[in-house]
Order: C-alpha cells, then sequence, then structure tokens
C-alpha cells in the first residue's frame, strides 16, 4: 500500500518502471532504497494515516475505466475530472474500446506505473486479472482506487462502490417482481461473464429470489451482452425465442438495459415482458415515456467519479490508507466512512419511472 512518502519516495528513485525491479532494489537516490519504500508502504497499509493533514495538490490522477466511449463511463469519469481539477491536480482518462480487454487494462496499469502517476482509479474487467499489475504499481507508491467494479480486495487500497451491492441486487428484482405480480418467468441480461460486480449483484439477485413471496417466479437463465450494444441486442432476442413464456427480464448493466429496450420497442413484446436493472436516465427516458419500460434504478455516475477522485486524493494525501473505520472529506459529497475489506459506498440507488425521469440529466 502507499500514501505521500511512498510517492514522494518514488520520485527522487532513479528508475522506478515495472520492468526495471530488481535494479530499483539495489539501487539508492538521496539514501532512499526500494526496501526503505516498502517499508513505509507497509507501514501505510497497517492503517497510520492523519485524517486533518493537508490535500496535496499537483498530483497526478488517472482513471481507467472498464470501457471508454461508453456513456455510463464518459459521465462518471467527468464527474471524476471536474473533482481532480477543483482539488489543483491533473487528470487523464486512458483505457479499451472493448469492456472485456482485460490485457489492454493490464497494459495500462503497467504504462501509468512507469509514468509515475500518483493515483490510479480503474473500474476492472475481471477481479484478480489486474492484481499483479496493481500490487506493482503499490509497490511503486502509486494510490489505487477501483470503482464501479472491484478487483481482489488485496490489489487495491480502496473499492468504492455505487451503492451497497446486497442494496442493488436485491432492489432489482423487487422491482421486477412488483412489475410482473411476482409470477412468471424472468432472465438476466448481464455484461462480462468475469464482471466482478456484475456478479455480485447476481448473487444477491439469486439470494433475494429464495424467498418465500417468490416462489412463483422462475430465474430461467443469464445471459452475457459483454457490454456490447449489439450483442446485448441480439441476446435480448434470443432470449425471448428460446422463452416464449418469459414476463421480465433484469438487466444491471447500462448498455444491456438499453439495447434490450431498443428490441422490445420495436417488437410484439413491448409492454408485455417487463424490463428493469441499471440504466441512465438519459439512454432510458424515451422507453419510459413510450411505455416499454416502466422503472428502473441507477445511482449518479459522475458523483461516483467524484467520489473515486476524492478517495485517490485523500490516499495520497495520507488523510486515509484505506483501514476500515477512517473517515475523509469529498467536497460537496459529504464526509464518508471506509467499511470492512477498505469499501466506500456511494449511496442508496435511485428509482427512476415517468414520474421523476424528467428531473435527471445524465
Amino acid at each position: 500500500m502507499s500514501l505521500t512518502t511512498t510517492a514522494r519516495t518514488r520520485r527522487l528513485t532513479a528508475a522506478l518502471a515495472v520492468t526495471t525491479a530488481l535494479v530499483l532494489g539495489a539501487t539508492a537516490c538521496g539514501g532512499t532504497t526500494k526496501d526503505d519504500a516498502n517499508k513505509e508502504a507497509s507501514s501505510a497499509a497497517a492503517g497510520k494515516a492523519d485524517a486533518s493533514a493537508q490535500t496535496k495538490k499537483g498530483l497526478n490522477i488517472a482513471f481507467l475505466p472498464k470501457q471508454v466511449n461508453n456513456p455510463y463511463f464518459t459521465t462518471s469519469d467527468n464527474g471524476g475530472k471536474k473533482a481532480v481539477e477543483e482539488l489543483g491536480s491533473t487528470y487523464k482518462e486512458v483505457g479499451t474500446s472493448s469492456g472485456t480487454d482485460t490485457s489492454g487494462q493490464v497494459s495500462y496499469v503497467n504504462t501509468l506505473t512507469q509514468q509515475q502517476v500518483d493515483g490510479i482509479a480503474v473500474s476492472a474487467q475481471d477481479p484478480g486479472a489486474l492484481c499483479t499489475a496493481l500490487k506493482q504499481a503499490m509497490k511503486n507508491g502509486v494510490s489505487v482506487v477501483t470503482y464501479d467494479s472491484d478487483t481482489k480486495a488485496d490489489c487495491r487500497n480502496v473499492f468504492v462502490s455505487q451503492a451497497s451491492a446486497e442494496d442493488l441486487g436485491r432492489t432489482q428484482v423487487q422491482q421486477m417482481a412488483k412489475q410482473i405480480g411476482n409470477k412468471g418467468e424472468i432472465a438476466i441480461l448481464s455484461a462480462a461473464q468475469t464482471a466482478t460486480n456484475q456478479n455480485t449483484w447476481i448473487d444477491y439477485m439469486k439470494d433475494e429470489l429464495k424467498k418465500p413471496e417468490y416462489k412463483d417466479i422462475k430465474l430461467v437463465t443469464t445471459a452475457y451482452g459483454d457490454d456490447d450494444a449489439q450483442k446485448s441486442f441480439q441476446q435480448t432476442q434470443g432470449l425471448l425465442q428460446e422463452h416464449p413464456k418469459l414476463k421480465g427480464i433484469i438487466s444491471p448493466t447500462t448498455v444491456g438495459i438499453k439495447a434490450a429496450a431498443q428490441y422490445l420497442s420495436g417488437s410484439k413484446y413491448k409492454g408485455k415482458v417487463k424490463l428493469t436493472g441499471l440504466g441512465t436516465p438519459n439512454d432510458m427516458r424515451a422507453y419510459v415515456k413510450n411505455g416499454t419500460v416502466d422503472a428502473f434504478e441507477l445511482w449518479d455516475p459522475a458523483k461516483l467519479g467524484a467520489l473515486a477522485a476524492h478517495t485517490a486524493v485523500a490516499l495520497e494525501s495520507g488523510q486515509i490508507s484505506g483501514k476500515e473505520g477512517q473517515t475523509f472529506k469529498a467536497g460537496d459529497l459529504g464526509e464518508f466512512t471506509i467499511g470492512k475489506d477498505g469499501v466506500v459506498s456511494l449511496g442508496k440507488p435511485t428509482v427512476f419511472d415517468k414520474s421523476n425521469i424528467d428531473n435527471y440529466k445524465f
């Protein structure tokens, strides 16, 4: 783990690229060796932090979303950009155009480490694939925040969660049950099969469905659209062809729910097969107004990105280390407390329907 001290140590080290790790172990600069830096990082990992420490300026914070040019991540990362710049630091975004290019994400982490950025905020495509690269980044003094989709807990300092994973999983089932009268076959249209957040929410969905009140609801299958609009559209078509008795689809992905709504809107299933999940108001407004979708939910992705930015800067400033119980201020978002396993939750999801969707512009 790393805080300001290791970040400063990094800048004094002669060569700190990932590919020169062996050289680093034997090189001293200004009286500081890599072993010293690792000891300081271990101290940070033990939870030493000062909530009243001054917020550092002039930091370089990089955002690595699950997929660039995805409207959801564009909104989220723009929120991060605004927060980083308001905090007096420099923002940049890098990433792959595919939501399943894990090797591409690894390459970007390695490059950012070589460039000696101060903090990385990453939405992981896979819980384990990035771990080696992220651990190396932390050893080299980079503060690592995951947002939207987590890695394994020991591969980052803090995870900024959209909301409680349990709340998100259970409330999507509750929305669907309400819309189909607690009876009928349903399916899930997810993103990538390896997506940490999707799988966690789906686990809670399945657990919620075990409750007695849902005994007449049957989950028939889970399909994967890989956060690709065309594939998600085709998967929706396939679900309806393979399961003619289907009453509803839950899609916990903004790309998936929009694609499913697009298909349903132009089909005989419009208004008959219910659709809910996680979407943005701008994407879903037309489908709510034309009767394709009754209600769906989400958090404000711009606030999620902003909280990720504040968290990265707080780590680099030594205000937090990622230990449970630590608190920090995130500007207008308020004060947050780090929970178990270094998780910070943005808050409860918002339900959008005809009554309120025009109040939201993201």
